[in-house]
């Protein structure tokens, strides 16, 4: 009989110890890549990183003096072609993704800051500065932008949920 319960226990033993590698080898290879290559897709649907687009996000957190203190804010108003309205002094650029072809869909945007944001909060709502005009309906979806630590990704789309080019407000909380 203990013969039968060690050789029980050496196959669980060695089971558990296969499905510990197995699942950490799947969970690591799930990882993305720190050094994907410049112009990798992200498998969010997120528009590929251009060599310009990395070389300006560098360029602009280097002209940090120093990110925000905690309990701060960063904020921009952004219109419906990608024009930054009103910001803090922490955003330094947003544009959107020429539309159609190449991963890039409607309604995709990017803003960049001086400090690096990948680990921060975001929110983000349709709306426009501009007093005389009520934006259109829709959603929108914010993200770290795939590649670059100190810019976010806005996906906005219609009520319908199709994308569709809609001005924003975002704030990141620090």
């Amino acid at each position: 009989m203990a013969t039968f319960l060690r050789r029980k226990a050496a196959v669980l033993a060695l089971g558990v110890l296969t499905l510990t590698l197995a699942g950490g080898g799947i969970a690591a290879a799930a990882q993305p890549a720190a050094n994907a290559p410049v112009g990798a897709v992200q498998p969010g649907h997120q528009p590929p990183v251009t060599a310009a687009q990395s070389q300006a996000a560098k360029a602009a957190i280097r002209v940090a003096a120093a990110p925000p203190a905690a309990g701060t804010v960063a904020w921009a108003v952004v219109s419906i072609d990608g024009t930054l309205l009103q910001h803090s002094a922490n955003v330094t650029g947003a544009f959107r993704f020429p539309c159609c072809g190449g991963g890039v869909t409607a309604g995709q945007y990017q803003v960049t800051l001086d400090y690096d944001v990948h680990l921060k909060s975001y929110q983000a709502t349709i709306g426009t500065n501009d007093p005389n005009n009520v934006p259109p309906g829709g959603e929108v979806s914010v993200s770290p932008r795939y590649l670059i630590p100190n810019a976010v990704f806005v996906q906005t789309r219609n009520s319908a949920g199709g994308a569709a080019d809609r001005p924003f407000h975002i704030l990141i909380a620090n």
